[in-house]
């Protein structure tokens, strides 16, 4: 399964980073990149618990983070 690491710059200048395929996987962080580190860190924890909780079967996983135009 493909994740991808979508982040955006809010109008207070903190940033967030979402997983759109794992509904409330998001993060804030004062940079862009530790908020990815920070969305990153919890899709692999809500995937573990997943796992850990027979709720889904294991499967490859593959992270993207789209270069910002």
């Amino acid at each position: 399964m493909n994740f991808t690491i979508e982040h955006e710059q809010e109008s207070d200048g903190r940033w967030l980073a979402e997983v759109p395929e794992l509904p409330g996987v998001l993060a804030y962080g004062a940079t862009s990149q530790e908020a990815m580190s920070k969305a990153e860190v919890l899709a692999l924890r809500v995937i573990a618990d997943r796992l850990e909780h027979s709720e889904s079967r294991p499967f490859a996983i593959n992270i993207s983070i789209p270069i910002a135009a």
